[in-house]
């Protein structure tokens, strides 16, 4: 028997979402078709943008449907930075981010892009001081609302009011927040008609029950951004391409459900979450956990547990059927020490001897026994010190 501790990777497609996909995949029409048929397909998939946009509070035209985080992510980064014209500037970029953002920044320095890095504090959290001081000389910047590894929620709006503050355009990826943190781009926009401060926020599908392939970029109205794909006028010219109608009604039913049950299930997902946390320490009492203590994601508890080596301690509890994830599932594959951790700052070996596990909607007391059942022999194995056991 399995047990699920990698919803932050992916999480099991809902009921709602699959019903909604399969419904939508019986309209034969391109949404861009002016015949009846592509009427149908655009009645369906406008309909979907309009409850994407009503659970992140923003207007319907604002919502750019794309293939998922990273697509998102690199729109507003390549287009943000494209669109400044001859301006030179640099783009603010926090330690910690997720590869998505890193790598996609990575890209813009090639094409003259400086970078200005922000440190993260022992708990994983963007320096809000640092991040200030840094946009004077920025053309952009980007941020997480939350950590997708260790699970620290940062001050979004907080991040917003300084972008605003020095008129910096804001990007802010919100893929690991969506489903259990309140999204409002209204809320979270500074200073909407000066178009700074927030402009972009990503979100992926795949997090919140939704099929894999589907995601959204929220882009103000005011925003200037150059689009990443070219070939048509669909969304605002932003994103060309024959837009996923099953997917995008797919997405809006999965996250209208997360949405609905987002409170009580954060609550029951924190309790549980706590119950693991109190039972690793107690199994292995040189166990520490990673990000804030208190202000963290529900389902997340990334624990350090040194003197093992992440990846020995991941196959020795995928052996006993427990599924958990050394970091990003991005990189999964890519023997590599945390930067997150790093950036907090922990050694090369502790970036090299975490493992987070996180729940979601299917998660169960099941799963949290089962971690508890092994955790204490998979670490003397993994540390080679039988005493730990």
């Amino acid at each position: 028997m399995r047990f699920y501790l990698d919803h932050a990777a992916t999480t099991p497609l809902r009921p709602e979402a699959r019903e909604a996909w399969l419904a939508a995949s019986d309209i034969v029409g391109n949404a861009s078709s002016t015949h009846g048929a592509g009427q149908d397909a655009r009645r369906l998939l406008e309909d979907a943008r309009e409850s994407i946009a009503a659970v992140l509070d923003s207007d319907r035209i604002e919502v750019v449907l794309t293939s998922g985080g990273t697509e998102s992510i690199n729109t507003a980064l390549h287009g943000l930075w494209e669109s400044r014209g001859t301006d030179a500037g640099a783009v603010v970029l926090p330690d910690g981010e997720h590869h998505a953002s890193m790598d996609t920044v990575a890209a813009l320095v090639a094409s003259g892009a400086a970078v200005l890095t922000v440190p993260l504090s022992a708990n994983g959290r963007i320096d809000l001081d640092a991040f200030t001081a840094a946009l004077p000389e920025a053309a952009l910047a980007t941020a997480l609302v939350a950590n997708n590894e260790v699970g620290t929620v940062n001050d979004a709006a907080a991040l917003s009011r300084a972008a605003a503050g020095a008129a910096v355009p804001l990007h802010l990826d919100a893929v690991a927040a969506l489903g259990h943190l309140p999204l409002s781009f209204r809320h979270l926009r500074a200073d909407a008609a000066a178009g700074v401060g927030l402009v972009a926020m990503s979100v992926a599908g795949h997090k919140i029950g939704a099929p894999v392939g589907v995601g959204a970029l929220v882009v103000s109205r005011t925003a200037k951004m150059a689009p990443l794909l070219h070939g048509g006028a669909q969304q605002r010219g932003l994103r060309a391409g024959t837009q996923d109608v099953p997917g995008a009604a797919a997405f809006a039913a999965a996250l209208v459900a997360a949405e609905a049950e987002r409170e009580s299930e954060s609550a029951r997902l924190a309790a549980l979450r706590d119950h693991l946390v109190d039972g690793i320490r107690s199994a292995v009492p040189s166990a520490r956990l990673l990000g804030d203590p208190i202000d963290r994601l529900p389902g997340n508890a990334h624990f350090l547990f040194p003197g093992a080596v992440g990846e020995s301690l991941l196959f020795l509890l995928d052996v006993a059927g427990v599924a958990a994830s050394t970091g990003s599932a991005c990189q999964a594959g890519v023997a590599e020490p945390s930067h997150v951790v790093k950036a907090m700052g922990g050694s090369e070996q502790d970036a090299r001897s975490v493992l987070r596990f996180t729940l979601g909607r299917t998660s169960a007391q099941a799963d949290v026994d089962a971690v508890l059942a092994v955790i204490a022999d998979s670490y003397a194995r993994a540390s080679g010190n039988r005493d730990a056991r």
